[in-house]
Order: C-alpha cells, then sequence, then structure tokens
C-alpha cells in the first residue's frame, strides 16, 4: 500500500516532468501554470520574482539565451499537509545536449485546488566560476 507521502511524492515529480515538457516544446508560457499565483522564484543573481506570469517572463527569457532544456531529479520530497518541500538537482542543456549549467534546487510546494503547485523556487549553480 502506497503512503500519503508516496503519492505526494509521485504527483511532484509528474508535475516536474509536464514542466520539463512544456519547456522543451517551447511553451514556456505555459510554465507560468506550474506556480502558485502568489509564487516567489528566487534565481541567483537577481531580485525576486514573484506571480505567475512574472515567472513565465523569466522562462521565457531563458528559452531566449539558449537552453532548450530543463532536467530535474527529485532527491527528497518532505510532505507537509498542503506543503511539501522538494531537494533537487538540475541540469540544463543547450542545442546537442550541450550541458549548459547543472545544480541543486529547493522547492516549496502547495496544494492550490487539488494541483500542486511550484510556490517557493531556488536554486544555484555547482559549476565553480572561471
Amino acid at each position: 500500500m502506497t503512503d500519503k507521502a508516496e503519492l505526494i511524492r509521485e504527483a511532484i515529480e509528474k508535475a516536474n516532468r509536464n514542466l520539463e515538457t512544456t519547456f522543451r516544446s517551447g511553451n514556456v508560457r505555459a510554465v507560468g501554470n506550474f506556480y502558485s499565483e502568489e509564487a516567489t522564484l528566487l534565481p541567483p543573481g537577481s531580485e525576486p520574482i514573484v506571480g505567475a506570469a512574472g515567472i513565465a517572463d523569466f522562462w521565457e527569457a531563458v528559452l531566449a539565451m539558449g537552453i532548450k532544456e530543463v532536467k530535474l531529479e527529485t532527491r527528497e520530497v518532505d510532505a507537509q499537509g498542503a506543503t511539501a518541500i522538494e531537494l533537487g538537482q538540475y541540469t540544463l542543456e543547450g542545442d546537442g545536449n550541450q550541458l549548459i549549467d547543472r545544480g541543486k534546487y529547493v522547492v516549496i510546494w502547495k496544494l492550490v485546488k487539488g494541483e500542486w503547485k511550484l510556490h517557493r523556487d531556488i536554486w544555484n549553480s555547482s559549476f565553480s566560476p572561471k
């Protein structure tokens, strides 16, 4: 029997697969739909970006920079009722599977109307500055 924590992890991993597919398709405006309306994106070297619309703008700029693929690997999920904390690793690739960046992330997820949404999203690179 699968317990509730496993079901939440599976739902988050499924949401990540859908986000990856959506980004890969080039429909980055739709990536904003994976975030709650009050979401905050905390990218490195940038001020916080608040709200799904602003977050969609951010991902549109990422695509324009030449990033073609976002890969997310969930390492752990700590479920706390309608909130879950995900720790994971990411990889960003360009044309021809060229590695652009890889690192780690923490996402706080919120259950919104029966759907898990990214609510707080922060990451940093594992690459050392040259």
